[in-house]
């Protein structure tokens, strides 16, 4: 596997790559590095040359072709920095996709705001086919659909909440009501009319960083064109970001009224995909999250 990725690098490059165990002057080497729950990361240099490495199964090629595909159609909206992306492939036991090595540092105040200004900007990024995108991709390790749709409420409760639904029935999961709630998500969102926009589509704290510069950021999207408010929930789900990036986002782009109410249930959509991931803990917290949408209609 490593020597095929030190050939695949060479010949993209048109550069020699040589990445070995030792600790000679003609060796690089490879160092584990944090790159999410479900694949193995890898920094790894010659001693000149940098790259980050994410390793899964063979079967996981298509979902790096993909993040592939994502990572340049945000980097082609010119707004905010994303990780540029050299190649991807696969041998008989695993897929991986290589990308530039970016030296991360900490964000500040100000570094924030920025933050919230560029996803705005990136917001603005629209497609005339409406919601969805032009393939299916993955939402951590779970397929995601993004057949397109002109009506945002139907792509919603078809392809986000009714998707999971499923997934979660499969498994043996069983919610209370969710007949009911699919059924509903129109009504709710009826009065709701988002232009589709560019988002993210995983925006936690995990894939938000910035360089050792201060320059803003986003890792592992799970993108599509649909509700830019689907990221700004996402931002509050597992711990909100810094009140700055809230600030630089409204001043750029404020959001439409009753965002506060639609919060809770586009982040039911990642809590289902939690509980498909990574099992029963989540399904009180789901079930919750059902109960509260319905409670509305």
């Amino acid at each position: 596997m490593w020597t095929k990725i030190q050939q695949h690098i060479q010949q993209l490059t048109g550069r020699e790559f040589v990445m070995c165990d030792g600790l000679g002057p003609a060796c690089g080497h490879r160092t584990p590095v944090s790159g999410g729950s479900i694949n193995q990361a890898y920094h790894i240099t010659d001693g000149n040359q940098h790259y980050f490495v994410k390793l899964n199964q063979a079967s996981k090629e298509a979902m790096f072709e993909a993040e592939v595909t994502g990572l340049q159609e945000m980097h082609n909206s010119r707004s905010i920095r994303v990780p540029k992306p050299l190649c991807w492939g696969t041998d008989s036991e695993y897929s991986y996709i290589i990308m530039e090595w970016i030296p991360l540092g900490h964000g500040k105040t100000q570094t924030w705001f920025v933050m919230g200004q560029q996803l705005a900007q990136m917001h603005r990024q629209s497609h005339p086919q409406g919601f969805g995108w032009h393939r299916n991709n993955t939402i951590g390790d779970t397929p995601q659909l993004n057949s397109w749709m002109e009506s945002w409420g139907q792509f919603f409760a078809e392809q986000r909440i009714g998707y999971q639904v499923q997934l979660a029935q499969r498994r043996g999961g069983y919610f209370r009501h969710t007949a009911a709630l699919i059924e509903n998500i129109p009504t709710l969102l009826a009065g709701h009319h988002p232009v589709p926009s560019l988002v993210h589509g995983d925006l936690w704290s995990g894939n938000a960083a910035f360089s050792q510069m201060g320059e803003p950021i986003l890792l592992d999207p799970a993108i599509y064109y649909g509700d830019r408010e689907v990221d700004i929930a996402m931002t509050t789900l597992f711990g909100a970001f810094p009140l700055t990036f809230y600030q630089g986002y409204q001043e750029t782009w404020p959001l439409a009224e009753g965002y506060q109410q639609r919060q809770v249930l586009y982040n039911l959509y990642h809590i289902l995909n939690h509980f498909n991931l990574f099992g029963g803990g989540y399904a009180s917290q789901a079930q919750d999250m059902i109960d509260q949408v319905l409670a509305r209609v």
